[in-house]
């Protein structure tokens, strides 16, 4: 019972930070960026189909429609329903948009949309490397974050870094696969930051 009020918990989070995205990405406003933080975006590639699968998603709520006029009563429950669904699917491509990865002067914050937020300490990236993958086999000990069945950018850890899952159950990854628009400005990067002298020395 505890385990499935902590799934529900889960959810109500999940959908309320895809609500927040979408007032963000109204406002074109990014979130989590902070002071001296870099923005590298994951979502270039994935619009066109989110924005497929919105239209599908209305399509089949005209067509529910039409076969349930005689059912007012369903058809305004399914409809409820066809409409919650369609804004859950853009809010999901605005969190991908308004959540990019972030590179600051003591973490790489990597994130895909509204569920799944880590932070990487610099001093703890061994090697990063710009490489494209098109497949990923589940693996302990690794994180792959593809978009559009893609990872551009690889992330290998000197000491394992705990990741929880959008359930809350916790994961040690020591390698992390990510996507990124710009995968060869963001390993550079990654590489500058990890060389570049302490502001606190």
């Amino acid at each position: 019972m505890r385990a499935s009020v902590r799934s529900l918990l889960a959810l109500v989070r999940h959908e309320l930070r895809l609500l927040v995205s979408l007032g963000l990405w109204v406002t074109r406003r990014r979130q989590g960026i902070g002071d001296g933080g870099t923005a590298f975006g994951y979502a270039r590639g994935q619009g066109p189909m989110m924005f497929g699968f919105a239209f599908v998603c209305v399509i089949e709520s005209l067509t529910m429609a039409v076969l349930l006029r005689d059912f007012p009563a369903v058809h305004r429950v399914v409809f409820m329903l066809d409409v919650y669904t369609v804004v859950l699917v853009v809010g999901m491509h605005a969190a991908s948009v308004v959540r990019p990865h972030v590179l600051d002067a003591h973490f790489l914050r990597v994130r895909r949309a509204a569920h799944v937020d880590l932070r990487i300490p610099l001093e703890n990236i061994a090697h990063v490397r710009r490489e494209l993958r098109t497949t990923h086999e589940r693996a302990d000990g690794e994180l792959n974050l593809a978009i559009g069945a893609q990872t551009t950018v690889t992330v290998e850890l000197a000491e394992p870094v705990a990741h929880f899952t959008f359930l809350g159950r916790r994961r040690d990854v020591r390698l992390v696969r990510l996507h990124c628009d710009e995968a060869a400005d963001l390993v550079q990067a990654v590489k500058r930051a990890r060389t570049a002298p302490s502001p606190l020395g």
